[in-house]
């Protein structure tokens, strides 16, 4: 496994991670800040997550 797949697939990991901490604190009844700011880390990592795998697809394209 190369660099060009394992970093979508961490970065993809990474969001799921941050999802069921958010969705598990959110259920537990747990403070809303907390909530709100894994929501928000969410968010920022899936923008993170998507720029990560277009840049690996445009340039495994490239390379071709």
């Amino acid at each position: 496994m190369n660099i060009a797949n394992s970093l979508p697939i961490l970065a993809i990991i990474a969001v799921f991670i941050v999802l069921v901490l958010g969705l598990i604190n959110m259920m537990r009844g747990g403070n809303s800040n907390r909530s709100q700011m894994l929501m928000r880390w969410r968010v920022g990592l899936q923008f993170i997550a998507i720029l990560v795998i277009m840049g690996v697809l445009w340039f495994t394209q490239r390379g071709s």
